[in-house]
């Protein structure tokens, strides 16, 4: 269900502890920068994917985000199903990047101070259900091993006040989501939703990272 009206930035600033600025640790374990252009995914899911989206389209090495949905079948592959909260499906984005110019511990180190709140369950904001979990869907071993490294890290470092609830799940199928969801918040700059809970994380971003912000 997505509720509008509701701040998500507070509540997520009021999760951290003196994790603002470059104080936000750098993953200590990472999968390699390869030599040359290369093009890698990632898929996460950290609530609306509207938000999702609209951050990670912003980040530097990020060349394509596609919303959609993972975690369930492809019978159950439709918002209006999924929004129901009975599939085995989060809404969750597909990101496509240079892996010459960006890692996936870069990736995962805005998932979780910017993109969304971690700590969390089965809710984001004011949008809750299991649609809106927080979760990593690795492609490979380097992946898993990088994000479940990183959680521990950050959970030994105290740098959430509560647990973090994110999963860590293999991928078994990513489906994009429908047309008007792609770019939603590029679109509707001015939608309530967006202007409340979106363009806030657009403006942490660049706070927070100012050399992965696209100019």
């Amino acid at each position: 269900m997505r509720l509008r009206g509701c701040c998500v930035s507070l509540q997520f600033a009021c999760s951290l502890i003196g994790a603002a600025g470059g104080s936000f640790p750098d993953p200590a374990i990472d999968v390699e920068r390869t030599a040359t252009k290369a093009k890698q995914t990632a898929v996460f899911a950290g609530g609306c994917f509207w938000c999702t989206e609209a951050v990670f389209e912003r980040v530097v090495g990020v060349e394509k985000v596609v919303s959609g949905y993972a975690g369930g079948d492809a019978a159950t592959a439709h918002y209006k199903i999924v929004s129901e909260g009975r599939t085995e499906h989060a809404e969750a984005i597909q990101i496509t990047y240079d892996s010459s110019r960006l890692t996936f511990g870069q990736l995962l180190k805005v998932f979780f101070s910017v993109a969304h709140d971690p700590t969390q369950l089965n809710r984001q904001g004011p949008d809750y259900g299991t649609q809106y979990r927080s979760a990593i869907f690795y492609a490979d071993a380097d992946q898993k091993r990088t994000a479940e490294a990183y959680i521990e890290q950050l959970s030994k470092a105290r740098v959430f006040s509560g647990l973090l609830v994110t999963q860590v799940v293999p991928l078994k199928a990513f489906y994009p989501a429908e047309g008007y969801h792609q770019d939603f918040v590029r679109n509707n700059p001015a939608h309530p939703y967006v202007v409340v809970n979106a363009l806030p994380k657009l403006q942490k971003l660049k706070k927070l990272y100012p050399e992965l912000a696209k100019k």
